[in-house]
């Protein structure tokens, strides 16, 4: 997204504003594209939307037609640092919804493998079995949606729409007691840095130091395979694991907005 301070052009009112497709929509002066718009459903059904344009009268007008083609609430997500491009999707009736915080977290801080509670055994990923893993995942997201909602969560880790979304075993470290999964970390390697997209421990195992002995075991093995430091992103109301990551030397780098604009809010 190209952003700049808002200043209306004089040609502004002769743009012309059409959906060329379901998820895409076009400002277009003389014959050329001076303004995009682009919307893509999650996996979770809600409905992401962006804007490519330099002009801010142009911007505002995409996002209005956009708004009025929708049917049901828009999401867009903005590095929090970004005033300018903040104050145009407030002008387009865009409020903030959840803040996550970005960290970077150093693989060479970790724990013995005394500090594994006791009673419990980490399985790394060759090791960890599709059917106990779904069943953990499940009864998971059942205390988070019957506490704080999933809505909470990032899109990436919700469910699919209609149906169970794909499980990769070779993602996930998870913790066992007595043949049951109770802990699990999920990390995806196929960017830059390895991220680590979610740590979860059913509620009755928390307190006992399993987030953080899993996360120490992913870190370290990381670590072995000379990676440096993965990254993470914590809704920052969720004090409890940005303490987490904190405690393991995780340094904050930034953050990022979710806004969302609801269908009879201006």
């Amino acid at each position: 997204m190209n952003s700049l301070p808002f200043s209306p052009g004089l040609g502004d009112q002769t743009v012309t504003i059409s959906r060329v497709a379901d998820n895409q929509w076009h400002a277009v002066e003389n014959d050329l594209v001076v303004g995009r718009g682009h919307a893509s459903r999650r996996l979770d059904g809600r409905t992401f939307v962006s804007i490519d344009t330099w002009r801010g009268a142009v911007f505002d007008r995409l996002a209005a037609a956009m708004r009025a083609d929708g049917s049901g609430p828009l999401y867009t997500v903005i590095d929090e640092t970004d005033r300018d491009l903040a104050a145009s999707w407030e002008r387009a009736g865009f409020t903030s919804s959840r803040r996550e915080c970005e960290f970077v977290v150093p693989t060479d801080v970790g724990l013995t493998p005394a500090a594994v509670p006791s009673g419990v055994v980490i399985a790394t990923a060759g090791e960890v079995v599709e059917g106990p893993l779904r069943e953990l995942d499940h009864a998971i997201r059942n205390e988070v949606e019957a506490a704080v909602g999933w809505q909470t969560m990032p899109a990436e880790v919700l469910p699919w729409q209609g149906g169970s979304r794909p499980m990769d075993p070779s993602k996930y470290t998870v913790a066992v007691r007595r043949d049951r999964y109770v802990g699990l970390v999920r990390v995806a390697t196929m960017t830059r840095r390895p991220r680590i997209g979610l740590v979860a421990v059913l509620a009755t195992e928390q307190r006992h130091g399993i987030a953080r002995a899993l996360l120490s075991q992913v870190l370290q093995g990381l670590h072995r395979s000379g990676v440096e430091a993965a990254t993470a992103e914590v809704d920052e109301t969720n004090t409890a694991a940005v303490a987490l990551f904190e405690g393991l030397g995780a340094r904050r780098t930034g953050s990022t907005l979710e806004l969302v604009s609801r269908p009879g809010k201006a």
